[in-house]
């Protein structure tokens, strides 16, 4: 068999498996309407009337009514430099429809070199509601929406997908403005920007954009401070000044451009003292009557976020990405791999181009899979669904996929099978070495996914970041983690003199192969115990099964390999080692279904802590009554989790402090998919298990402790 097929086939089967269980799960309707103020951590909401009923063949308005908390903040329509819009989706009666949102002004938030548009405090945003003539008088329409805010502070962001109703009942006269919110709708609807009668041009000019606008509310009026809010991102460079010019008929602003091409009409609200107008300006020459009777009003600072949300976190989460990926190398969970890696360095060390060689395949194979799941996460993120880093290790299907790769692995370390036994170097021996570049490359994607679970210190504050900054930064944050991933093993392979210290390769090379086989089959034994807390002990069966098939595949096929040697043709063998290897993955696809379909109940214990299960009512429940809360938010597939469990959370000290101090221990278990355990790690600026948080009574924010702990560490925080 080709190396470069059967690596193919791997990755393969493993991505096609990844890809379908990696979907975001959908949550079933409950059936049930909430009415009234739904509330998060960060941001109450309720849909509120302007008037206490409807009449058939009406408009109305409803208001979206946000409450955010302090130092917390949503966006508009165009978030600017970064952010996201909120955004309705409504369940409606029978003929009921919803235009878009009456999106009112949105303050400005300087963020160092970014300018974002949005909402802090208490805010409307109303809704026209068409009610059909059809309505029967006496009946009630309820309205349904599911909001997604995108909630930001200066550190971090949050999704809080909210689903809010309104029961309106239809009467045939004319109704009053309801109360408390009725007045305010209202005039937010009539102040709202909307066409005025003003025509306006956009001009490309010595690297500029020239807005002319003149007539309707313009002509003639000194309308003091301008500022224009496009409605397009990238259109304009949002953070940039925009100095203007008053003239007899209307005013000229000066727009830094943005990314985009503005070759075409630029949209969006001239805001003024006056009023604010929608506008769309047409390319072509400055109009005129637009300048000539001086500057405009400098305009106001805008409403400033503290400096670190912006290129500071950015370049903040860049160091923490690199160091978090050295750190990498020396976890558990990656380690059987970077172990063989060295085998084969040590095995080229004599061999300079073939050492850069796989240096450099390696360290691609790192950065590409890092792109690929960055490029999952943030598609996730811009969906809105709640996600966090290790997700592909919620799946049972990848998970089972992964066990059977270590497996297979392992087998080949074992000499039961070579990769690409004729491509080896003289001397080396079939089993030196994966193949070539493809081998390393390999390497490199099998290091990324199974080092997913292994949240490293440094790590998990620079992915925390990157899951909130725009995209470009996020995969810049993702790549520089996957450079110190690699670093160290590209570092040796591209330093002639380091390679020369090494040991020449020799028979010890293979007695070195078949020792790290067994760290590969310790791999797959964890994985499968991850793949039984998942799915159960029949699901495990059935991938036992699929186990067996799979080393009984590669045994006939070493048998057909040497058979080829010896210049046989082993037509026998090559079917039934085709047929044996098809059948495994037909299993390990029933048993990744079989596992979909177990009671995922989580499991709460943790150690001989008396655990509970976590949520943030529990929290709320036990810091009331006084007791303090230590959170342990984790997953089975965690190695670290583990081993901070068995190292920190079972001591007889630790016990004896949490009964002394009369604290409550939860457990968040995180080992299949739990939206709610992934807000809150992003409440705290993390995307991954483990997390610990303590929490005291009295105190709103608990403490962070590290994510290495020891004894030590939590005795000393439950008796400060």
């Amino acid at each position: 068999m080709r190396p470069l097929a059967f690596l193919a086939g791997l990755l393969l089967c493993l991505l096609s498996l990844s890809t379908v269980q990696a979907q975001p799960v959908q949550s079933q309707p409950s059936g049930l309407v909430a009415f009234g103020p739904q509330r998060t951590e960060r941001i109450e909401a309720e849909l509120v009337p302007m008037s206490q009923w409807v009449a058939p063949g009406s408009t109305t308005v409803v208001a979206v009514r946000q409450k955010i908390a302090p130092g917390w903040h949503t966006y508009w329509r165009n978030p600017g430099d970064s952010g996201g819009a909120t955004s309705l989706v409504w369940t409606l009666p029978d003929g009921v429809t919803a235009d878009p949102i009456l999106w009112p002004l949105p303050s400005r938030q300087r963020l160092m070199s970014l300018m974002n548009y949005g909402y802090s405090g208490a805010v409307l945003l109303p809704v026209p509601i068409h009610v059909p003539a059809s309505a029967r008088p006496g009946e009630v329409l309820t309205l349904t929406t599911d909001v997604l805010f995108l909630v930001c502070s200066d550190q971090m962001c949050v999704p809080e997908p909210l689903t809010l109703s309104l029961a309106l009942p239809v009467r045939e006269d004319a109704a009053p403005l309801a109360k408390p919110w009725g007045g305010e709708i209202e005039r937010l609807v009539e102040t709202a920007p909307r066409p005025a009668g003003i025509e306006a041009r956009v001009t490309a000019e010595s690297g500029k954009l020239i807005l002319t606008a003149t007539g309707g509310p313009l002509a003639g009026a000194d309308v003091g401070q301008v500022y224009f809010y496009p409605y397009e991102g990238g259109r304009i460079d949002h953070a940039a000044v925009q100095p203007g010019r008053l003239g007899p008929n209307g005013l000229t602003l000066t727009l830094a451009p943005g990314r985009e091409a503005a070759s075409s009409p630029l949209s969006g609200v001239l805001a003024t003292d006056k009023g604010a107008w929608e506008i769309t300006a047409q390319p072509g020459p400055p109009l005129a009557g637009a300048q000539g009777q001086g500057a405009l009003a400098p305009l106001d600072e805008a409403t400033s976020a503290p400096a670190r949300t912006g290129v500071l976190v950015f370049l903040q989460a860049l160091g923490l990405a690199l160091v978090g990926g050295l750190v990498l190398n020396l976890m558990p969970c990656v380690f059987p791999v970077l172990a063989m890696k060295a085998a084969s360095l040590s095995a080229a060390a004599h061999d300079p181009a073939r050492a850069r060689r796989d240096g450099l395949a390696f360290t691609a194979g790192v950065l590409v899979s890092f792109l690929v799941l960055a490029g999952a996460l943030l598609a996730l993120r811009a969906a809105g669904q709640a996600i966090g880093w290790g997700f592909q290790l919620q799946s049972p299907g990848v998970v089972a996929a992964l066990a059977l790769v270590m497996l297979l692995v392992g087998l080949n370390l074992s000499g039961v099978f070579h990769v690409g036994a004729g491509m080896q170097n003289a001397g080396s021996g079939p089993l030196s070495r994966l193949p070539g570049a493809a081998g390393a490359f390999f390497t490199g994607v099998l290091a990324v996914v199974v080092a997913a679970p292994c949240t490293a210190p440094f790590m998990a504050a620079a992915l925390g970041a990157a899951l909130v900054l725009p995209w470009p930064m996020a995969l810049a944050v993702f790549l520089m983690l996957g450079l110190g991933l690699a670093l160290p093993y590209l570092a040796i392979s591209l330093s002639p003199g380091l390679l020369s210290r090494l040991p020449r390769p020799g028979v010890w090379m293979e007695r070195l192969k078949g020792l790290l086989a067994f760290p590969m089959y310790g791999a797959a034994l964890w994985l499968l115990w991850v793949f039984t807390r998942q799915g159960g002990v029949d699901a495990l069966g059935l991938l036992l099964t699929a186990a067996l098939l799979l080393a009984f595949a590669a045994w006939l096929l070493g048998l057909a390999q040497a058979a080829r040697q010896r210049g046989e043709r082993p037509v026998l063998a090559t079917i039934c080692a085709t047929v044996a290897g098809v059948m495994a993955i037909g299993l390990a696809g029933a048993a990744a279904g079989a596992a979909r379909e177990a009671d995922a109940t989580p499991q709460g214990e943790s150690g001989p802590l008396a655990a509970q299960p976590w949520s943030v009512e529990a929290v709320a429940q036990a810091t009331a009554a006084g007791r303090p809360v230590l959170v342990n938010l984790t997953a089975d597939w965690c190695v670290t989790c583990k081993i901070n469990e068995r190292a920190a959370l079972s001591s007889p000290r630790v016990a004896k402090a949490m009964t002394q101090a009369n604290a409550a221990y939860l457990v968040g278990d995180w080992t299949r998919r739990d939206d709610a355990i992934t807000r809150e790690l992003q409440a705290h600026g993390r995307s991954g298990v483990p997390l610990y948080l303590l929490y005291r009574p009295g105190q709103a924010e608990p403490e962070i402790l590290p994510q290495l702990l020891t004894e030590g560490v939590v005795v000393d925080a439950l008796t400060e």
